[in-house]
């Protein structure tokens, strides 16, 4: 059995929650390309635009790399790793501080052609 060919795209070191990102992500997971982008277009946070960027980036590789046809990719992975977090402190009553950790997230979709 041979393996399908994949296009790729990812985001590295977004200054986002991985959580926040994850929410966005869940919902375009196995959808066509079209659905995917509409859905992004729809969803009201943040991270739907960075989403939306990496998608795109997605089917541009698609096309131009691989020579796939747009109009039978699928979203068929798409995943949001923790990247370094970023510590910062906030100064507090008696000298004491709170730490502020500022999150960021590898975001990666991989797209595949479906069997006609």
């Amino acid at each position: 059995m041979e393996a399908k060919a994949s296009a790729r795209a990812s985001a590295r070191y977004v200054r986002m929650s991985p959580r926040k990102v994850r929410q966005v992500v869940d919902l375009i997971r196995n959808k066509d390309i079209g659905e995917a982008l509409a859905i992004l277009e729809l969803t009201p946070r943040a991270a739907s635009s960075v989403v939306t960027k990496v998608l795109k980036s997605a089917i541009a590789n698609a096309e131009n790399n691989y020579n796939m046809n747009p109009d039978l990719l699928y979203v068929a992975e798409c995943y949001v790793d923790q990247g370094p977090t970023l510590k910062r402190i906030r100064p507090r009553s008696r000298g004491m501080f709170d730490r502020i950790l500022k999150r960021t997230s590898h975001i990666t979709v991989v797209l595949r052609e479906k069997e006609e």
